[in-house]
């Protein structure tokens, strides 16, 4: 393995070219936000953040933050009013634009870099009032603690959980943070370790220190707040994936495990593939994302309540106006008829209930030997699209999030399979009908 580490560190590490253009452009923007922020009592100072600041960044796509500090006694609303306008007015010259986390921040970009001017409070360590506000502690902490063989250590992680599709905090990918990479790194001690570690892991292991409990698959802490748990942020299927490579890398070390796997596609499965597709009316991506993944959620248990077995599930948005709902079944039609268990015939008023209740309406009605009453359903729909689009005509407010009922008001689409799919859109559909790219290192 320590071949294949080797290998991988040379590529990942930025040139002397690629650093000094990389400051230079770091260097302007700080420069243009230290004039503006003079204007504002408000402020309290200004200083770089993320992995650029630690130097641990990947040479193709390194964001450069730059983190303005507030008085704490400050308003939310003034909080976000002065550090768009600052944001705006420093960097006029390069188009900037609103991105959106817990608070509203400012992206431009440089040359191809994007700089990120993020808005939080000057508190002390634990007296948090925005989630930004971690971050210079963040900073900080790693720049003291990670040596110059970890940082590369953390660029090589970078790396292999890029490869593997596992790497981005955002809501849409629910991965390995930056952050949480240097975490790890710093953890273990070198990515070797970390691998090794990882391979064995148990259920509910936690990685760090901490007296509170937490119940997800792992628990990472946050070495500035050992109350949170940098690892509910990341999907269970994610650690999952995590796992899987981190032991196939240890079995068998190669360098294909640092570069992109395609997923193998099962085309045969198109036809089991619902889709709901909408428009919805322009918001902030986190907003959005987090809309269409809680409503594929509930209405993946209202197919399953209908009779469907879905299999798995996605969501997609471009951010801009179309979503998407994929649904991949078992199978697209079921049995017009479905038995129901009643209560055990011991249990008198509830047998009594049971009887007078389904003997009318029921197909048959029988005494199993498991001593429950059983009767006989006849389903009201048993394909999926007539399913579907009665549920949605008289239950949308069931099925649906609040914030998107008024853009299913407007109108969507119900389709089997991919016949009206865009390109682009059945690659994203493809995943659910896919062997994933990172079990095929098992191959």
């Amino acid at each position: 393995m320590k071949q294949i580490i080797s290998k991988v560190s040379r590529s990942v590490v930025p040139s002397t070219v690629i650093k000094k253009s990389k400051n230079q452009i770091a260097e302007i923007a700080f420069s243009l936000v230290k004039k503006e922020i003079k204007k504002y009592s408000e402020v309290m100072g200004l200083e770089f953040g993320g992995s650029f600041a630690k130097d641990t960044w990947l040479s193709k796509d390194a964001d450069i933050d730059i983190f303005i500090k507030f008085k704490k006694n400050i308003s939310e609303e003034k909080f976000e009013k002065i550090s768009q306008k600052i944001g705006f007015n420093s960097l006029k010259k390069y188009s900037p634009y609103v991105r959106y986390s817990q608070h509203p921040y400012v992206e431009a970009k440089i040359k191809n870099t994007k700089i990120n001017i993020v808005p939080c409070y000057d508190v002390k360590i634990g007296e948090w009032k925005s989630a930004a506000d971690r971050s210079p502690f963040h900073t900080r902490f790693m720049k003291k603690s990670l040596t110059p063989k970890m940082k590369n250590d953390v660029r090589i992680l970078k790396i292999f959980l890029k490869s593997n599709g596992i790497y981005g905090a955002e809501i849409a990918k629910q991965g390995f943070s930056g952050y949480i990479s240097e975490v790890l790194i710093l953890e273990f001690g070198s990515f070797e370790n970390l691998i090794k570690s990882i391979s064995k892991i148990k259920e509910n292991q936690i990685i760090g220190k901490t007296s509170k409990s937490f119940d997800t698959s792992i628990i990472v802490i946050d070495p500035i707040d050992n109350n949170r748990n940098l690892a509910a942020a990341i999907s269970d299927e994610n650690i999952g994936k995590f796992i899987l490579i981190s032991r196939a890398l240890k079995k068998k070390p190669s360098l294909e495990f640092f570069k992109i796997k395609k997923s193998r596609i099962s085309n045969k499965f198109w036809n089991n593939l619902l889709v709901v597709k909408f428009d919805f009316k322009a918001r902030s991506p986190d907003i959005i994302w987090g809309q269409i993944k809680r409503a594929t959620s509930t209405l993946s248990t209202q197919l399953e309540l209908g009779g469907f077995t879905v299999l798995r599930n996605k969501s997609y948005t471009d951010q801009q106006k179309e979503a998407y709902l994929f649904f991949f079944l078992e199978s697209t039609k079921i049995s017009e008829i479905y038995s129901k268990k009643g209560p055990e015939f011991f249990r008198e008023d509830s047998t009594h209930s049971f009887i007078a209740k389904n003997l009318k309406n029921a197909e048959l009605v029988w005494v199993g030997n498991d001593r429950k009453i059983i009767s006989l359903e006849k389903r009201s729909h048993a394909d999926v699209m007539s399913f579907m689009k009665e549920f949605m005509k008289k239950n949308l407010q069931i099925g649906i999030p609040k914030g998107l009922q008024s853009d299913f008001k407007r109108g969507f689409k119900i389709s089997i399979g991919n016949k009206s799919l865009s390109k682009s859109i059945k690659e994203e559909a493809a995943e659910l009908i896919s062997v994933d790219g990172t079990l095929l290192h098992f191959n």
